[in-house]
């Protein structure tokens, strides 16, 4: 039997009750990260993501570590694209007994199996040090959130599906994937619900992209929605203009690279990282930037870069004519990928100007941490952001001027250069979300602001009310419920 006809023929399916839909949020409500939406429809237990919470310390352990619901009761997971504060939290899921099938695009699947055994190594990593500080102090070792072992198990029940290639996945519930153009594979999750003869469209749109992007499609608009669940990352907040990229980038870069200091560029590894390798390729090219080198510090930056390579049926028509005729537009003389961590140390004592691109964006794990505690400290050097920190995480702490910031637990003194620069973003504006609203069709009877910072979200809740008069606009609190 094939695996969608274990789902179809799954018990709770056959045995389930015909009744409203209930949504309950428990992840990115009011926040950014662990992004978890549980749908119980006609019987149906779905999750909608499953991200790993990013934040304090100790309540991102205690919140990934205990599902407020039963992960074997869970029937199905729909992926709406594949950063870790998105699907981050599988293996965890498997672990504790989940079973179903795993639905995603077809690039989401590959950047997850790359992906998740990142965040394996690193859960290990974390693991190992803590316990090594526990057995100091004579306590015992903890264990870590899941292994490489969970990461690859729970990728064999992942299922990929095209772009608008409708799919039953239980009785009376279609899922179709649209395009979202916010990161490779990325898409908004359409469910058709059919409860007893009463037909309703419910669109979930995980993140949602500017629209216009170097590589990527733009969002397609969706007709007929009932219900919407939509992010609000940016949702009181607008970004620079996407066509001054090039100008913007080069003014930032051009004063401490040709002072002779070094930029530090923590980037998220999938999506951010090869558009600012994209954009300094056409710097280069264009004689705007002089050849200093470049060096893109992270191993999983190095594998997504490849998987991007493998996946044109989610480029825009221009990045696909430049990758069929002309050359790789991740790559060039003066860019040099690092996979292996002495290779890595070795950036430790390099002289000169040099631009280093490494994760993780929000500067809560991987090689950025080590690029900052040597260079944090250096007033010729810049640190510059191109992507959104949660609150409370290192890069949050950077980018509103604390001093000293705690890095490895020791305090560094902030004397390098500190800028942040938006227009790389992946997330739509303000402007742009509400133009993405504007562009759906249907009755929406129904509207649920999620992923977004508390103001954030409550500011785009007072937009929405304006724009769609007719719904009602609800900003949930963490692990609430809706029958809908």
């Amino acid at each position: 039997m094939d695996a969608l006809g274990q789902v179809l023929l799954c018990p709770s399916v056959a045995l389930g009750q015909a009744g409203r839909v209930k949504i309950s949020f428990h992840g990115a409500v009011r926040t950014t990260t662990g992004s978890r939406h549980l749908l119980e429809v006609n019987g149906f237990r779905l999750l909608l993501d499953c991200g790993l919470y990013q934040g304090k310390r100790q309540e991102s352990i205690e919140r990934n570590q205990q599902f407020p619901f039963d992960p074997k009761s869970v029937d199905a997971v729909i992926l709406s694209h594949a950063h870790i504060d998105h699907i981050g939290n599988l293996p965890n899921l498997h672990k504790q007994g989940f079973e179903g099938n795993v639905y995603c695009t077809f690039a989401t699947r590959d950047l997850a199996s790359i992906m998740l055994e990142d965040s394996a190594e690193i859960q290990m990593a974390d693991a190992a040090y803590v316990s090594k500080k526990h057995k100091k102090k004579g306590l015992p070792p903890v264990e870590p959130l899941y292994t490489p072992e969970d990461a690859e198990c729970v990728l064999r029940q992942f299922v990929a599906l095209g772009y608008e290639r409708p799919i039953p996945v239980a009785n009376g519930l279609t899922l179709t994937f649209r395009d979202a153009g916010h990161i490779l594979g990325s898409a908004q999750v359409i469910l058709d619900i059919n409860e007893s003869g009463t037909k309703r469209r419910l669109l979930f749109s995980g993140d949602i992209g500017r629209g216009k992007h170097a590589i990527l499609r733009d969002p397609h608009p969706v007709e007929d929605v009932d219900v919407l669940l939509v992010e609000s990352t940016y949702g009181n907040r607008q970004h620079t203009a996407q066509s001054g990229l090039s100008d913007e980038i080069e003014a930032l870069l051009a004063d401490t690279l040709n002072n002779g200091g070094k930029v530090i560029i923590p980037a998220f590894s999938v999506g951010r990282t090869q558009l600012l390798v994209y954009t300094l390729h056409q710097l280069v090219d264009a004689g705007r930037l002089p050849g200093f080198p470049i060096y893109v510090d992270s191993p999983l930056s190095v594998n997504a870069t490849e998987v991007f390579r493998l996946h044109p049926e989610c480029f825009n028509s221009d990045i696909y004519t430049f990758l069929r005729e002309k050359e790789n537009p991740f790559g060039m003389d003066n860019l040099t990928y690092i996979r292996k961590t002495s290779e890595s140390i070795k950036l430790n004592s390099l002289d000169g100007p040099a631009i280093i691109i490494s994760s993780s964006g929000m500067c809560e794990a991987g090689r950025i941490r080590h690029h900052l505690k040597n260079n944090i400290s250096d007033p010729n050097d810049l640190i510059l952001f191109v992507g959104y920190c949660a609150y409370n995480t290192l890069g949050s702490v950077i980018r509103d001027g604390i001093n000293p910031v705690y890095i490895f637990g020791e305090p560094h003194e902030v004397k390098a250069k500190i800028a942040s620069f938006d227009g790389f973003s992946g997330h739509a504006d303000k402007n742009e979300l509400a133009d993405y609203v504007k562009s759906l069709t249907g009755n929406i009877k129904k509207i649920f602001v999620v992923h977004g910072e508390e103001t954030s979200s409550l500011a785009f809740a007072a937009t929405l009310r304006q724009l769609k008069p007719g719904a009602d606009v609800t900003v949930p609190e963490l692990n609430e419920s809706f029958e809908v």
